[in-house]
């Protein structure tokens, strides 16, 4: 099966990119966005001087618990750099949800309470609540990681979205916020025990 089909069974539909989305990144943005594929696994990710964005990252069912996620995630580890993801919240209809949360949460990542990321889907055209998990291994601030975030969201997201989807994502502004008064609950902390 093709990559983009096991991350399209995968992922949902307000969080894929089209195939020919990701397909172009790979191609015109290729000093930035890779592919990291085997048998097991899909692993698409941003690479920038400061820090690195997991776009995607797909184990297959049964490959689970043989750690291939933790060998995956050690290589990005050892750039010494800022690791970015989206998540989103948990679901406890979609074991999946917890799972992934358990999962990030004993590799050392945080929630960036302070960032708020609601982003509208141009397949469905809803608005979905994503939270936003990292890894810093330099006690690197959430107002960093918000930086961050932005700039894969105007690089990566947005990149020719009008050109794969007839129409644009909302703004940056629109999209993402910083607050650090924010009241979003921190979602690892409050994870039911597997």
């Amino acid at each position: 099966m093709h990559w983009y089909e096991k991350l399209n069974q995968y992922f949902p539909v307000e969080e894929m990119k089209s195939r020919e989305h990701m397909e172009t990144l790979l191609k015109e943005r290729s000093d930035i966005y890779h592919k990291d594929e085997g048998p097991n696994h899909i692993l698409m990710y941003v690479e920038l001087d400061k820090f690195v964005f997991i776009d995607y990252l797909f184990v297959s069912q049964h490959a689970r618990g043989q750690r291939l996620g933790h060998k995956l995630l050690e290589k990005l580890k050892e750039k010494e750099k800022p690791i970015i993801l989206e998540v989103e919240p948990v679901n406890y209809d979609h074991s999946d949800t917890g799972k992934r949360l358990h999962f990030y949460k004993r590799e050392k990542f945080e929630h960036a309470g302070a960032i708020g990321y609601e982003r509208r889907s141009l397949a469905t055209n809803e608005i979905n609540k994503m939270e936003i998990l990292y890894w810093a291994p330099n006690n690197e601030t959430e107002e960093m990681i918000f930086d961050a975030m932005k700039k894969t969201y105007d690089m990566i997201h947005t990149y020719k979205d009008h050109h794969f989807y007839g129409k644009s994502y909302d703004s940056v502004e629109d999209t993402l916020t910083y607050s650090e008064e924010a009241e979003n609950k921190n979602i690892l902390d409050n994870l039911l025990k597997k």
